[in-house]
């Protein structure tokens, strides 16, 4: 083991207090000092925080942004979401990986350069769109690709090849990113004029039973997409018996197509925070956790100088705004890329220093969540909704929207409409007038929710986006009379396979299956028996999953068997022989014969 290594990984556990938990924490810094954590690094960080080899392994292999092998001083992360292809993110992919004379998965040489592709980055709006490091670059085109390669073999350095600033925050001097917020419409709840701290001001000067009374009375729901009351999950988690209790923020926005979240983290982290402070009021919590997804890195250092301004105001820390008893902090850990930590027991258990594995339930995070503490876990849509309610009030927020729905609904609308961006509108409005805003003049199909979510067709358009009838997270990714709704399901299951954590048979496996049986339809070997075939394993796999990625995957291919019939019909027939092969014993064997240099020999 070298010194550099050695010295290397002592200093950054050192840094972490040699806590097992903050492994996340340990082995993103020593990746970024060492260019990877090799297999001898992983041996040093076990011994130092007093955990097993193959935990440490475990979590390095887990998480896309991390590796055991070097993978360059500068890599580049092609978003390749269905959206991204659509915009021209494959044509970028080839000239990146034509100019620096690689394929993507592979490094130049002399291993300075490292090209990948990776799923939504939360840049849909401004798509095509990249990662480089922790650079984001929007708006690509293929020139543009050109230059950034030619420019980073001249100087690796990703700071560069920002040109042009974005606005709002994304312009302040510890951001300094070409990203746009893109808010086409603005509402009254989350993106319209606050009164900085007076919910927390008032939310203080009650008692915590009341604040969670105000969350019920105003009905506010999780901005998730499930909708679990909010007043509801805060009340389990002041009753449930702990020596501390959690307050964590879901910032993992990884749905495809979804990117409201950026843009409140980007705008509103004040409200964000006040939020969690009030929600920890309420709860009795003295732990606060921000889980900010890789992707969103570059806004790390900013979201930690208002996190400080706000102690320093006394706003966090030891007596919270002068209320003796309530002691309060918030800490960001940030993920390392993995999809399946949007759910909240993966997300736990990535705070935790684990791989991002669903806990089994129950228990339920409110019971028995972060370290083993009751926790409420909310997204940041929800928490920001919080201080608007206590300042004016249950009244004014369930006013807003329609009767099901109170408040408003952050939107992220992209592909194929001119102009996508963030829009806030009030719960009830119709699809058809959301299109109608976006600029969507040729819309075939419109996914809601994401992947995840519902494939809907032009004469569902009427459709009220509410809990009770359209339910989204935020994503809404239009569709335009020119696109192959096959391939965009046929990608969404792809991006399910890779994103699954492969603990479950139903989502391992049953996702592949669905993948393979809508490949055989596709190439117009279907028969009838395969739409039977696909509602029986989807229904299997919603009902059996261990979690809600491999419980909603089956989505895409249900809901457009549903509202796009005519897509499969045609391409059905009845075989001409009684029986098909299934198989085909030939192709599986070509593998083998080129290897073994000779013809195999079977029956036919």
């Amino acid at each position: 083991m070298s010194n550099d290594l050695e010295s290397t990984v002592q200093q950054v556990c050192e840094a972490q207090g040699k806590d097992r938990t903050r492994m996340l924490d340990i082995v993103r810094e020593v990746q970024r000092r060492l260019g990877c954590v090799p297999g001898a690094a992983m041996d040093r960080i076990a011994a130092a925080v007093g955990a097993h080899r193959n935990e440490v392994e475990s979590v390095v292999t887990f998480y896309a942004f991390l590796s055991e092998e070097p993978t360059g001083e500068v890599v580049i992360r092609v978003c390749d979401d269905i959206v991204d292809r659509h915009a021209g993110a494959l044509r970028v992919l080839q000239v990146l990986g034509d100019e620096l004379g690689i394929a993507p998965g592979q490094t130049t040489p002399d291993g300075k350069i490292a090209l990948r592709t990776t799923p939504c980055i939360g840049m849909s709006d401004q798509a095509p769109s990249a990662l480089v490091n922790d650079v984001v670059v929007t708006y690509l085109s293929p020139d543009k690709a050109r230059r950034i390669a030619r420019a980073l073999k001249k100087d690796p350095n990703p700071a560069e090849l920002v040109t042009k600033i974005g606005d709002g925050n994304n312009a302040h001097e510890l951001v300094g990113s070409m990203v746009y917020n893109n808010v086409r419409r603005a509402g009254e709840v989350l993106l319209g004029d606050h009164h900085a701290n007076e919910g927390l001001r008032k939310a203080l000067a009650m008692t915590p039973a009341e604040v969670i009374r105000d969350v019920k009375t105003a009905r506010l729901r999780g901005r998730g997409g499930a909708g679990f009351p909010t007043g509801m999950k805060w009340d389990f988690t002041r009753s449930s018996p702990g020596e501390h209790r959690c307050v964590l923020c879901n910032a993992d926005e990884g749905e495809p197509g979804t990117f409201k979240d950026r843009v409140l983290l980007t705008e509103r982290p004040d409200l964000l925070f006040e939020g969690m402070t009030i929600a920890a009021y309420a709860v009795g919590a003295d732990l606060g956790v921000l889980y900010l997804r890789a992707e969103y890195a570059y806004l790390y250092n900013f979201l930690q100088h208002v996190l400080q301004a706000r102690r320093e105001a006394g706003l966090l820390g030891r007596g919270v705004s002068d209320k003796q008893g309530f002691d309060f902090d918030i800490r960001i850990q940030l993920g390392a890329g993995a999809y399946v930590c949007g759910e909240e027991t993966s997300l736990i258990s990535s705070c935790e220093g684990l791989r991002g594995d669903p806990k089994t339930r129950p228990p339920f995070p409110a019971n028995r969540g972060y370290l083993g503490y009751p926790t409420t876990v909310n997204n940041v849509e929800t928490l920001c909704c919080v201080p608007p309610i206590l300042d004016r009030g249950p009244g004014w927020f369930s006013g807003i929207g329609s009767e099901g729905s109170p408040g408003t609904k952050l939107l992220s609308i992209c592909g194929d409409c001119r102009r996508p961006g963030v829009y806030e509108v009030p719960f009830g409005m119709s699809l058809r007038e959301v299109l109608d805003l976006c600029a969507a003049d040729d819309p075939a199909a419109v996914q809601m929710g994401g992947p995840s979510g519902t494939l809907v067709a032009p004469g569902d358009f009427a459709r009220a986006i509410c809990y009770d009838d359209l339910a989204t997270g935020g994503s809404v990714m239009v569709f335009g009379a020119q696109r192959n709704l096959l391939e965009v399901v046929h990608y969404f299951l792809e991006f399910f396979i890779e994103e699954s954590c492969g603990y479950c048979t139903p989502c391992r496996v049953g996702n592949v299956l669905l993948q393979r049986r809508l490949e055989k339809i596709m190439a117009g070997r279907g028969e009838p028996g395969d739409l039977p075939f696909l509602q029986r394993l989807g229904a299997t796999m919603r009902a059996t999953a261990r979690c809600g990625l491999g419980q909603t995957s089956p989505n895409p291919v249900l809901t457009a068997m549903e509202h796009f019939p005519d897509l499969f019909g045609p391409r059905l027939h009845e075989p001409a022989d009684r029986f098909e092969p299934s198989f085909d014993l030939a192709a599986a064997l070509r593998e083998a014969e080129t290897v073994a240099g000779r013809s195999s020999v079977h029956g036919h």
